[in-house]
């Protein structure tokens, strides 16, 4: 019967994880663990392995929880105590503590794919280290959400196979094939592959209600694409007109936004961002006030010599004699 079942299957189309059977248990030897949102996720196994025709695994359970694909065969698992038929194409998860037993049919060998993680709820902490005025979970609020929705389901999920709709099985492929050909960034790849995983696993059951994800202050948002945009772009002659259509509002709610975040025009902002490479360069350089005039978006050294005296009460030339003084 096992001649007859391998030379059935010869005749099939390429297996896609062939290659993962040159070593089926190498990801396993990978000590993987990250963080996601608020959970640590600890990765025990992540591999290919083949059941013979009538090949079985007894009743047992585990903590934590246990992903199953079926790539290819067919064969029957029963959870709790609920027998379901397998066949190509099917997942199912044995998640903390659900009893079950798995068979492959006796005339046809069955493959499974599996993901054995452990899922650890996190105190909500991490240290970051953060530039400038930048807030300590910069970046982090939508994968909060997300894995916070995606742990939910797993744990609400129904215990029954379904099959792999979002080809989750894919997944562990683009991992094995990371190792196998010595990627740069292993780790990322599998941390993405096992993400992955969870989130087409859950998708795969039920399409559930979207996580409450944190939306944007659009009014912020839009300030601070103008600060950045005003920031590496200061040297031009830039105008309402211009950070405006970059940000993709109007010049009048651009100017609103100016004078309600910083108490000053459009036009103020930019003269204050320049003014402050123009004293550093003052302050450090030998060019003339025109060269520095010129390379930091000002029409003249009269203008800059205008704004100057208006800002500081001091004229260029004051300020860089007084400055260069205190550094001697």
């Amino acid at each position: 019967m096992d001649s007859l079942n391998s030379s059935a299957r010869l005749n099939l189309k390429p297996y896609p994880f062939e290659l993962m059977m040159e070593q089926p248990q190498a990801l396993d030897r990978l000590d993987v663990e990250f963080r996601w949102g608020n959970y640590g996720i600890r990765m025990l196994r992540f591999h290919h392995t083949s059941f013979a025709p009538g090949r079985s695994v007894s009743f047992h359970k585990h903590s934590e929880y246990e992903f199953h694909f079926i790539p290819r065969g067919k064969g029957k698992v029963i959870l709790g105590e609920q027998p379901y038929a397998l066949q190509e194409g099917m997942l199912y998860l044995t998640g903390p503590g659900v009893l079950h037993y798995q068979e492959a049919d006796a005339g046809e060998a069955m493959d499974e794919l599996c993901l054995h993680i452990d899922i650890v709820k996190l105190d909500g902490t991490g240290e970051r280290t953060m530039h400038l005025d930048a807030p300590a979970d910069w970046g982090s609020q939508w994968e909060v959400a997300e894995a916070e929705a995606c742990v939910q389901q797993l744990r609400t999920l129904p215990v029954k196979p379904v099959m792999d709709k979002y080809r989750a099985m894919e997944c562990f492929l683009t991992a094995y094939r990371a190792w196998d050909e010595n990627q740069p960034g292993l780790f990322t790849v599998i941390k993405q592959s096992i993400i992955q995983i969870l989130l087409r696993t859950t998708r795969a059951y039920a399409a559930g209600p979207k996580p409450d994800l944190p939306s944007r202050d659009m009014k912020q948002y839009r300030y601070k694409l103008a600060v950045q945009f005003i920031k590496d772009n200061f040297m031009e002659p830039l105008t309402l007109e211009v950070v405006a259509e970059r940000v993709q509002i109007s010049p009048r709610q651009l100017q609103r936004i100016f004078r309600e975040l910083t108490g000053s025009t459009f036009s103020e902002y930019i003269e204050k961002e320049r003014l402050v490479h123009v004293c550093s360069e003052l302050s450090m350089g030998s060019e003339t006030i025109d060269q520095i005039a010129f390379r930091n978006g000002f029409s003249s050294a009269n203008y800059l010599h205008y704004v100057f005296k208006k800002n500081f009460g001091t004229t260029p030339m004051q300020f860089r004699v007084q400055h260069r003084a205190q550094g001697s």
